[in-house]
């Protein structure tokens, strides 16, 4: 679906309703909740190896001067460096973010129409999916900063139409990631109160594993994704060609 339809699709849709977004989720978590739990451990293997990044100046710092942690500040150039690798560091995350999201998403697609076929958790790490995630990461760094500096208030607004990204990006190939940003406003904005709320009370809800020992959350935190599948699904449809 291009854009041009997709817009439209988007100013046709009804309301999304709490009620019936929520139980569907609830349902089709009792379907997904293994496969949110991998999900979940293949990010955190994913965004290990951007963690050493971030922490390799301070190595090899320590192994060319090992006396330069006896000081109690940080030596200005290991700071420098950190704050140069930074935003690589947000890109990257962002990108095995978006990419496993979207695959989760996916997944919950064949579950919830009892599609057949294997769980391809990398489906989206394939060349042109991965390029359109990394420019849709850095996109989504420049509106995190945007929202830091307007006093933490524009996270709250932009935590709506970002948190649908991953559902555009996972099922409407056509579009670039400028065009899966103006989709993500456009119904974001349209229906910002409902999916807030939704996001909100499935992030809760999410937490509810906490309870069992905190290993519980590694099977519930997915939870809270599951909502985003079923908005994408009751607004504009979900695309079959992926």
């Amino acid at each position: 679906m291009n854009f041009t339809n997709l817009s439209e699709r988007i100013k046709q849709s009804a309301p999304i309703e709490f009620g019936s977004v929520f139980n569907d989720s609830f349902e089709l978590f009792k379907k997904v909740w293994l496969q949110g739990f991998i999900t979940l451990v293949l990010t955190f293997a994913g965004i290990l190896p951007l963690y050493l990044l971030i922490y390799l100046p301070m190595i090899a710092m320590g192994i060319s001067d090992p006396d330069v942690f006896d000081q109690q500040e940080m030596p200005p150039a290991i700071g420098g460096l950190m704050i140069l690798i930074m935003p690589i560091f947000m890109i990257g995350v962002m990108t095995v973010a978006i990419c496993l999201n979207a695959a989760f998403l996916r997944i919950c697609r064949k579950y919830d129409l009892n599609e057949s076929g294997k769980d391809d958790y990398f489906y989206y790490f394939k060349k042109d999916y991965l390029a359109k995630a990394l420019v849709l990461s850095l996109i989504m760094v420049g509106l995190t900063f945007l929202g830091v500096l307007a006093c933490g208030l524009g996270i709250i607004y932009l935590m709506v139409p970002m948190s649908l990204f991953p559902a555009f990006f996972a099922f409407d190939k056509e579009l670039t990631a400028l065009e899966i940003v103006k989709a993500g406003f456009a119904l974001g904005n349209k229906n910002w109160l409902m999916i807030f709320l939704l996001i909100v009370v499935a992030g809760l809800v999410g937490q509810l594993g906490a309870i069992l020992c905190l290993v519980g959350i590694l099977f519930t935190a997915m939870f809270s994704k599951i909502p985003i599948y079923f908005i994408h699904k009751d607004t504009v449809g979900i695309s079959m060609d992926v």
